[in-house]
Order: structure tokens, then C-alpha cells, then sequence
């Protein structure tokens, strides 16, 4: 059997791990979260990998090897090229989407810059070619009796400095040419910048429009046309805003006059000055001072501070004479008013929208007495004066502080979201523009691309290109993302998404004897998503590449080949093989915790009874964001309740769009408008919400768990009573790794120094001064119980547990970590490190550590993403203490272990994007699982099926309603066999 052999493997938690995997096979890593999967298909095999082809490359590259650290492994044998699709948050650059990411923009750009029709952007006719004398009968009649410049367009927007081409000008006879705009003599034309864009134009003749001047007229355009192959543009010699005419002896229209350049695929990139729309350069919002946030609450009154942004003013970061400046813009106001006849005691809604529009932007002649200078001065407006302190002040503070209070994103008024000029959108392929097809589904761009109709020209033209287009869009809908738009940003794909797209891109480059690390390939799909998925895989696998996967699904360990376990448990108890070898034999293993919830041995069983609840509901009424069909939505409240649906159905849509931004308007006054719907109502029956996402807990290695909950506090104050620690003088701050005076100042308290390579990515290195520790030598001379404060941030939550048994107030914070399942996180692992799962749970265990009112919603997207079935287990018994507690836990889920433990189901669908969008049933898991239209519901059944049957084996009692006679035969039952506690 050919494979790849580990010998010795020591990193991170790992014990000395020696396996064999074998090659050209699906082959899956499980076990518990922490228990050092990554560690062994990441941190050792992959990286050894990476590590053996930097190896491999000139002697240029090899200088920066040894900062590349090597693996703690002894030997590695059989390794192939190594590819890793990880989890890593998407790209967060605002121009980056899943069109850009696949590459299927670009080829979109490269086709309708070979193919498309264009028409003109004013009057939408089609754009027809000129002749020399359609040109010339078309300047006697727009510039009839006036004096025009010919120009001769040579270079357009390229860089260089072009001194060859004005010494062939002089020599060639010709006097003037416009340079960027500016007329110039050939023999000094100026100095041009080498990597700067510029345009250059010869001034071919300067004529007096007339019909007897007709034939210098048509020498003169001939000439032009000439020398600019094809181009001539004609522009008005006098006037304030002289007119100005392209003509092309291909591309112009006849009606409006415009002429146009040659399609090129820079025309059609929103990331080209060329092509992007001028006014929000290319990324299709813009962002402005938004009127509902400078007045928050239109019942108020002037004199009862409507105008909050004057009312409460932005002043300095100490918020230094505010009362000053309040009492100043009041002034100006009153004065404003009393001039234009406003009432300052009516209602801003009662106010015309003339004197609203005068207060906000200035409009019309107002005038106020400066009470500083004394002068009489022109009133701006209080949006026009926020936005000119915006653009113009010299403090971040000011400018981050009416960003924050008075800016929001609009969609731009010009391209209307569409990022493109309009002579771009002006060109169609089977009557759709490059935008248009850019808002499609990648299912629905696919049957276009299927159903194209073009000429014979036109299919020999675009044949490749459409082969690479159609590809992709194959691929794309392989691994379960058909209900994608191609213009969807990056930055708002989930983790598993954007993992998903990295391995369509894969699967595209058909790669063979590869061996590609992935991890959690499912995470974000539904389990009927789950089998398209699986077949893609194992096309992969088909081509002769090894799959090395961590995973925790189940469907996706029962279709692998093989399992490598590692264990038994999470951190230093784990980095032990528990089991391996062909999945058939892995499942009878007795010795597998994985094998027992997969065989039935053990199970994650639903609640026998489920919560009534308090009676009360949040009702959403009329939600139509995005793909959501006008749909009316009750939330039980006191329950734990399940949203639920096939990828793309609009569960977050309804969940974070809507709901949640509502709720944080109200309770919190965002400023971000919530999705397209009609109310809310209910929620005068909660008192807060927190969401509890997946977005890191901090951007930088210096934020980690133990800072994140308030731990950390705590133990500097702990440290801070030892008797050292009071002879010395020290103080809490001390041992902050932030501030000077304990941390290590080489590295400012980071433990690492980034080296920039100058092709490579930043690589980390350990600090030599405190060996990555962080903290100078004195302050680590501070202990307790023999361990200074450095040796505390190593320790796994479990191991601080322990060692902190006897502080209450820091073992309460450390028994949170360790009860959603993060005992094997270190306290000081740096944020940047945790997984989207991991950190969401950090963000849980915050919430719990919190006293809770009993009427709060809390909010989770998968917070099982990165679990195993065990941690799983332990998570719903968090979960279900909040909702004990009388509050209401609303979860986004695919995973049925959770659905089923549910109290209330909201199942979204049927399908996913344009055929999604509808409330397929709402009700109990069981309720939900007899309805016929569901794909969640066919799932459950089965799930409930066998947890009634275990129920049976385990003599434990029957939900209500449920004979013997209706449960499926039980599976046999070892002596190994355990029950739910």
C-alpha cells in the first residue's frame, strides 16, 4: 500500500504520533475539538510539506528558510506537493467577491470585451460605425461658424515618458500636442513621469468651422484619423466649458454624437480608473452623513435637541468644553431660525421640508453673527458642517468619531450599486450587461451560459472562454454553493464558504497525486448539500490525489476511506491515535468515541419534554430582504428555537439582516438599517440581544481568551498580592503585557518580532530578549504556587482550572471556557489563532460569566462549527441552562444533534437563492419532521427514528404518543454501551 508514513510527530499537544496514511484515498482526522487533529494534519504534515517545496527553490528564496520553522516531527516519508484548503476568514478588501475570487469576472471581462454589443449609455440605441464624411457633416452642423481644435488621440492612459514619439512629431512637421489635458509645443513638450498614466493627443489642425472650408475639414480629419488608427476628437477652441466630440470610425452613435474607444477588459473592471464609476470608485456604496442618525428622533423639537449632532456635539477625545460648543451651535441655530421664521419649539416632522433641508445643508441665503469673531458669517448646515470636518480636520479622533455617531454606506446614486461606468453597463451579451449577469445565482448564471445564442463568428470567438466560465460555474455548484450571487462580497462569506470556493478553484485545476489538507469541508451546509459535496471529494480523490480531512461530520466520515482518531481527550490529555484504519473496521472499534455515536452506541438524545415557553413572541412582519418572499415570522420566546433550511434558503438573511439589526436599533441605537421589512413587533417582551457570531475576538496577537472574558484582570490582581509583588512595589499594571514597565520591550510585549520577506508573507519569529515569553525578568521573578505569570498563559483552561481552585472569582471565568468545551485553549493563545468556532464560543463563555435578567435573546450562527459529537453534547447543556433560565436562544443549524434538542423549528426553503425565501413549516421537531416538503424534516425523521429506537434498547421511557410498536428494530447493544447522563 503506497502512503504517507509519520514518525515521531511532537508538535503542540501531540505524543510522539506515529501513523501511516495511505495515499490516493479519502482519508479523515477526527476526534475531539483539541485533541490535536490540526496539530497533525496541519501543523506537522502539511507544513512539512510547505517546508520541503521552499526547500526546493533558488538559492534567492532558501536565504529565508531559516525562519521557516520546522515541524516537531522526526521523519515523514511518501509526502506528495501539498495544497491546504483551510478555514481562514474570507478577504475582507470591499472590490474582492465570489466572481473576482473563482476568476470568472475576469473571463467575463475578456468576453464582453470580445463579443459585446454595445449601445449607447443615453439613448440606448446600438453604436454604429463613422465615416470620414459622416463625421464632417456631423461638426458643420454642432459647430457651425465657431473655431475647433482636431486632435489626434496616440496614446490613451498608458505610462512612460514618450520622448521618441514627440522627436517623431517634430521631425514629421507638426507644431502642438495636449498632454494630459494641457497644450504644449512638441520641441518642450513636458517632463513625463515614467509609471504614471498619460494621455497624449496631436493637435492636428485648428479650423474655422465654415462649408467653404469643407475640404481642409475632411484633410484634416483624415489626417487624425491617420495617425490615432480610427480616432479623431474634435473640441471647441473658446467657452467656458468647451464642447468636446470622440468620433471612431467603428464605435460611436450617430444619434447622441458620443463616440466611444475600443472595448477593451479593462472597460468592464470596477478596480480600473478606466472602468469603474467615478463617483464611488468602483465599490458601488458610498459612504455619507446620514440624516436619521444626525436627527435620531424626528417627534423632538429643535429646542428639545432633534438635532443630536449639535445637541451632543463631536469635540475632543476628552470631550473638553462640550457644554461650550453645545451652547455655541445652539446659537447659531436660534439666529438661523428667527431669520427664516422657524419655529424652535415644532416637531422636526412638522417641519416643510425646505426649512429642514436649509437647517441640514444650508440651503437658500442664511446668515448668523459669529459670537467668536463678530462677523456676520453663511450658515453650512449641520450635515454640510459634519462633512467638512470629516474631509478637513487634522484629528482622528473627530473624523473616527463622526464616522462612527453620523456615516453609513449608501448604495451610489450614479451606478446604483453596479460598480461600472455607464458605457459599460451600455454593453450587452444575450441581452444582459456584464452587472446583470453578475447579480445571477451561479445556478441561474449557469443555464444562461447553457442557453447563450450567438453567431458562427461569435463561437469560434468566445469558445475558450466560455468553456472556462461554464467550468467554474459547474464547479462552484458542485460543492454546494449554487445559491451564491457572483457579486457577492468576500467579506461576507461565511468561513465554510469561502473554504468551498477555494476547493472549486481546486477541483478546476485538475491537479493529480496532490495531497490536499482540508478542514471542515462541511461546516455551513445542510445535510442534503452535504452528498453533493462528498461526490466532489471523492472526484478529487478519483484523480489520483490524497484527501486528508478533519472533519466531524458524519456522513462525510462514514463515505471516507479511512480514520485516523486521535484522543482521548482535548489538550494535554489528547495527541494520542485511539484508533485508525478502514472506516468499515474503525466503526467496531471499541475503543473509539467517535465509532460509538457513529454505530449507535451513543447518542445525543432529544428532550422528552420540551418547554412551553412564556406565551409571549417576537413576530417579524413582512420580510422581504434579498431572496425572503414577504414572509411573516413568530419567535416563541423562553424556547430554544432552530432556524433552519438548505444552504442559501435566507436564514441569515431573516436572523442577522433583519431581525437582529432591528433589535440593536432599538436596544442599542445602531446605525445600521435592518433588511427590507415591514415590523417588528414583540419587543417590548426581551430586554437585550446579543449575538453571538463567529467573528474573531480580536485582530491582533496580543488580544487572547483569558483578556477577552475579563480573566486576565483578575489574575494581575492576583499576582499583584504576592509578597514579592508587594516588596518590589509592583502594581496590577505591571504584569499587563500592553503597557511599559513588566512586558519585554524588544518586543513590546508580543512575544513574536514580524520579519517583512519581500515576496513571501510576514513570517513570525520567537523573541530572542524573553524567549517569547513576554514579560522582562523581573516581573517573571513574581509567583504563585510556583508559577510566574508567563507560565499561567500557557496553561490550558483545564490545567488553570485546577491550579486555580481556590480563587473563586477567577475559577468562575475558567469553568465557563470549560463548559462550551474549550478546556484545551490555552489562556494566552492569541486570537488570530482561534478558529471561527472556537472564538464564538469564547464570545459564549463572556455571556455566561455574566448575570443574566432572564428575558434576553441570545443569538448563534452554527456554534457547532468545530465540534465533536461529545463536545456537542456539552454545548446543548449550556444552551439549554439559558433557555431554563427563561431566555431565548435563537440558533442558525444544520446540524441535526442540535435541531433535534430544539424546542421550536423554523424550516426556510424549499431550495436555496431565487426558489428560497419561504417558510416551508414551522412547529416541533417532530411536527417539522412529518412535513412531506421539507429536506430538514426527511433528515429528522431519521435522526428521531433512531434516538426512539435507542430509547427503546435503553429501556428508557417513550416520547408522549409513541408505542413500541412504532420504533424501528434497536441496534444490538455491547457491554461498552453508555447512555446520555
Amino acid at each position: 500500500m503506497k502512503s504517507i508514513k509519520v514518525f515521531g510527530a511532537k508538535g503542540h499537544n501531540l505524543k510522539n504520533v506515529t501513523v501511516e496514511i495511505p495515499k490516493d484515498k479519502m482519508v479523515v482526522v477526527t476526534g475531539l475539538s483539541g485533541s490535536g487533529k490540526s496539530s497533525l494534519a496541519f501543523d506537522t504534515i502539511y507544513a512539512e510539506g510547505q517546508r520541503r517545496y521552499v526547500e526546493s527553490m533558488s538559492a534567492y528564496a532558501r536565504q529565508f528558510l531559516e525562519l521557516m520553522e520546522k515541524p516537531d516531527v522526526e521523519h515523514i516519508s511518501g509526502l506528495s506537493p501539498a495544497i491546504s484548503i483551510e478555514q481562514r476568514n474570507p478577504s475582507k478588501n470591499p472590490r474582492s467577491t465570489v466572481a473576482t475570487v473563482t476568476e470568472i469576472y475576469d473571463y467575463l471581462r475578456l468576453l464582453f470585451a470580445r463579443i459585446g454589443k454595445r449601445h449607447c449609455p443615453q439613448c440606448g440605441r446600438p453604436v454604429e460605425s463613422w465615416s470620414v464624411q459622416g463625421i464632417t457633416a456631423d461638426i458643420l452642423k454642432k459647430f457651425a461658424d465657431k473655431n475647433v481644435y482636431i486632435f489626434a488621440p496616440l496614446v490613451r492612459g498608458r505610462a512612460g515618458t514618450y520622448e521618441e514619439l514627440f522627436a517623431k512629431l517634430k521631425k514629421e512637421g507638426f507644431v502642438k500636442a495636449r498632454v494630459d489635458g494641457t497644450v504644449c509645443t512638441v520641441d518642450t513638450p513636458p517632463t513625463l513621469e515614467r509609471y504614471k498614466k498619460h494621455t497624449i493627443e496631436l493637435l492636428a489642425d485648428e479650423i474655422y468651422v465654415d462649408e467653404f472650408e469643407r475640404e481642409r475639414l475632411v484633410e484634416s480629419l483624415e489626417l487624425a484619423l491617420k495617425y490615432a488608427k480610427g480616432l479623431v476628437t474634435v473640441q471647441e477652441a473658446e467657452g467656458a466649458q468647451p464642447r468636446e466630440f470622440t468620433y471612431s470610425e467603428s464605435n460611436a452613435c450617430a444619434h447622441c454624437g458620443i463616440g466611444f474607444s475600443e472595448l477593451e477588459p479593462r472597460l468592464f473592471s470596477f478596480n480600473s480608473p478606466y472602468g469603474a464609476c467615478p463617483e464611488c470608485n468602483g465599490l458601488g456604496i458610498k459612504i455619507q452623513i446620514a440624516e436619521d442618525l444626525v436627527v435620531p428622533d424626528k417627534t423632538l423639537s429643535i429646542n428639545e435637541g432633534a438635532i443630536a449632532a449639535w445637541d451632543n456635539p463631536v469635540t475632543t477625545r476628552t470631550h473638553r468644553w462640550k457644554n461650550s460648543w453645545s451652547e455655541y451651535y445652539y446659537d447659531i441655530l436660534r439666529q438661523v431660525c428667527r431669520r427664516a421664521k422657524i419655529n424652535m419649539n415644532t416637531p422636526w416632522n412638522k417641519l416643510s421640508r425646505a426649512q429642514q433641508d436649509l437647517l441640514l445643508y444650508g440651503t437658500g441665503d442664511a446668515h448668523y453673527t459669529s459670537v467668536i469673531s463678530g462677523t456676520d458669517q453663511h450658515f453650512e448646515g449641520v450635515i454640510t458642517n459634519l462633512r467638512r470636518r470629516h474631509d478637513e480636520s487634522e484629528s482622528e479622533f473627530v473624523k473616527e468619531e463622526v464616522y462612527n455617531r453620523f456615516m453609513r454606506e449608501v448604495t451610489c446614486p450614479v451606478c446604483e450599486g453596479k460598480r461600472l461606468k455607464l458605457e459599460a453597463l451600455a454593453v450587452y451579451i444575450g441581452g444582459k450587461n456584464i452587472a446583470q449577469i453578475g447579480a445571477m445565482q451561479v445556478s441561474a448564471a449557469m443555464d444562461f451560459f447553457h442557453q447563450l445564442e450567438l453567431t458562427d463568428k461569435e463561437k469560434v470567438i468566445a469558445k475558450d472562454v466560455l468553456k472556462e466560465i461554464r467550468a467554474r460555474l459547474e464547479f462552484l455548484n458542485s460543492v454546494g454553493l449554487s445559491y451564491l450571487t457572483l457579486e457577492r462580497k468576500s467579506q461576507t462569506l461565511s468561513g465554510g464558504e469561502a473554504q468551498r470556493i477555494h476547493l472549486a478553484t481546486q477541483i478546476g485545476s485538475g491537479l493529480t497525486g496532490v495531497l490536499y489538507v482540508l478542514d471542515e469541508p462541511t461546516i455551513g451546509l445542510h445535510s442534503r448539500d452535504n452528498d453533493r459535496l462528498i461526490a466532489t471529494l471523492k472526484e478529487l480523490r478519483d484523480l489520483d490525489n490524497t484527501l486528508l480531512i478533519v472533519e466531524h461530520d458524519k456522513d462525510t466520515i462514514l463515505a471516507s476511506d479511512w480514520v485516523v482518531e486521535l484522543g482521548p481527550a482535548a489538550g494535554e490529555f489528547g495527541g494520542q491515535i485511539v484508533a485508525q484504519g478502514p472506516t468499515k473496521e474503525f466503526l467496531k472499534d471499541p475503543h473509539s468515541l467517535t465509532a460509538s455515536y457513529l454505530n449507535g452506541r451513543r447518542m445525543i438524545l432529544p428532550p422528552e419534554k420540551l418547554r412551553k415557553g412564556n406565551g409571549k413572541c417576537i413576530e417579524i412582519i413582512g420580510a422581504k430582504q434579498f431572496n425572503l418572499k414577504n414572509i411573516d415570522v413568530k419567535i416563541p420566546l423562553g424556547k430554544m428555537v432552530c432556524v433552519t433550511g438548505v444552504s442559501g434558503s435566507g436564514k441569515s438573511t431573516l436572523v442577522h439582516q433583519i431581525l437582529y439589526k432591528a433589535l440593536a436599533q432599538k436596544f442599542y441605537h445602531a446605525k445600521d438599517v435592518p433588511g427590507a421589512h415591514q415590523a417588528v413587533k414583540g419587543l417590548e417582551n426581551i430586554d437585550k440581544v446579543i449575538i453571538v457570531d463567529q467573528a474573531p475576538i480580536g485582530k491582533t496577537p496580543r488580544s487572547n481568551p483569558a483578556t477577552y472574558i475579563g480573566l486576565f484582570t483578575h489574575i494581575r490582581e492576583l499576582f499583584a498580592q504576592m509578597p514579592e509583588a508587594k516588596r518590589r512595589g509592583y502594581k496590577a499594571g505591571r504584569f499587563s503585557f500592553n503597557v511599559k514597565g513588566g512586558r519585554c520591550e524588544k518586543c513590546q510585549g508580543d512575544g513574536i518580532l514580524k520579519i517583512q520577506m519581500q515576496f513571501l508573507p510576514d513570517v513570525y519569529v520567537k523573541c530572542e530578549e524573553c524567549n517569547g515569553k513576554r514579560f522582562n525578568e523581573d516581573t517573571l521573578q513574581v509567583t504563585y504556587k510556583g508559577k510566574n505569570i508567563a507560565d499561567v498563559l500557557e496553561m490550558s483552561v483545564s490545567q488553570a482550572l485546577e491550579f486555580f481552585d481556590a480563587i473563586p472569582k477567577i475559577k468562575r471565568y475558567l469553568q465557563t471556557l470549560s463548559d462550551v468545551g474549550l478546556g484545551y485553549i490555552k489562556l494566552g493563545q492569541a486570537a488570530t489563532t482561534l478558529s471561527g468556532g472556537e472564538a464564538q464560543r469564547v464570545k459564549l463563555a463572556d455571556e455566561l460569566s455574566r448575570k443574566g435578567t432572564g428575558r434576553t435573546l441570545y443569538i448563534l450562527d452554527e456554534p457547532t462549527t468545530g465540534l465533536h459529537f461529545a463536545d456537542i453534547d456539552k454545548l446543548l447543556t449550556v444552551l439549554h441552562g439559558l433557555a431554563d433560565r427563561g431566555n431565548t436562544v435563537l440558533i442558525i443549524e444544520h446540524n441535526l444533534d442540535v435541531i433535534k434538542t430544539a424546542d421550536w423549528l423554523i424550516d426556510l426553503g424549499p431550495e436555496g437563492g431565487d426558489e428560497g425565501g419561504q417558510i416551508v413549516c414551522a412547529g416541533t421537531p417532530r411536527q417539522v419532521a412529518a412535513c412531506p416538503a421539507s429536506y430538514t424534516g426527511k433528515y429528522l425523521k431519521k435522526e428521531l427514528d433512531e434516538a426512539d429506537a435507542f430509547r427503546a434498547a435503553h429501556g428508557q421511557k417513550l416520547p408522549p404518543g409513541l408505542t413500541p410498536a412504532k420504533v424501528s428494530p434497536a441496534p444490538k447493544a455491547t457491554k461498552k454501551s453508555t447512555k446520555k447522563k
